[in-house]
């Protein structure tokens, strides 16, 4: 999505250790009519795929997330970090590990969210080591039901997450993919 490497350049920052901040407009400060236009280039780029429903993990996928929800008219199901008291009833639950806050968490699902039935679409603002995504794909795997992809705004290319889901055959569709971002200058993949 070139429109999206364009914002990239322009309001994006790399922060030591191949961190790409770009809190302005989508995890800090959301650019709400930019997400939806990114929410229309996933449900364009799965088209066909019957999706039943979007995952992602909070925090920072849920506007890109919703943005593909609100396109393709699905809901949006989000993994919680902490189990909180709001939950209740049987959750899935897996343990992922953030590349950013070099953290590892128990994220949770409530059962009643995703069902056998289900064809979803995983959602998210970055894949840089794959961790997240997989993470969501053992939840799902847990349902019983269809992983049919993963897209994400901003694929870290130089790191092998995306890789590394593409050869257990997974769908993944990145609208920015990032080949390097040496010396703080952010170079896109072709």
């Amino acid at each position: 999505m070139k429109a999206l490497e364009e914002k990239i350049l322009r309001e994006g920052t790399v922060l030591p250790g191949n961190i790409l901040k770009v809190g302005s407009f989508l995890n800090h400060q959301i650019d709400a009519g930019f997400v939806v236009e990114m929410g229309k280039e996933i449900a364009r780029l799965f088209e066909g795929e019957q999706i039943t429903k979007i995952l992602t993990i909070e925090t920072s996928g849920i506007a890109i997330a919703l943005g593909a929800a609100i396109a393709m008219d699905v809901p949006m199901v989000f993994a919680k970090k902490n189990r909180t008291g709001n939950l209740s009833g049987e959750m899935y639950s897996t343990v992922v590990h953030s590349y950013t806050h070099g953290t590892d968490y128990t994220v949770v699902v409530e059962k009643r969210y995703i069902s056998q039935n289900d064809r979803i679409l995983i959602v998210d603002d970055f894949l840089a080591n794959g961790k997240a995504i997989q993470g969501l794909i053992n939840i799902i795997n847990q349902a019983g039901a269809k992983t049919c992809g993963a897209a994400v705004a901003i694929e870290k290319g130089f790191q092998s997450g995306g890789d590394e889901l593409r050869r257990e055959g997974i769908r993944v569709e990145a609208l920015a993919l990032i080949d390097s971002m040496d010396g703080g200058k952010v170079i896109f993949r072709d």
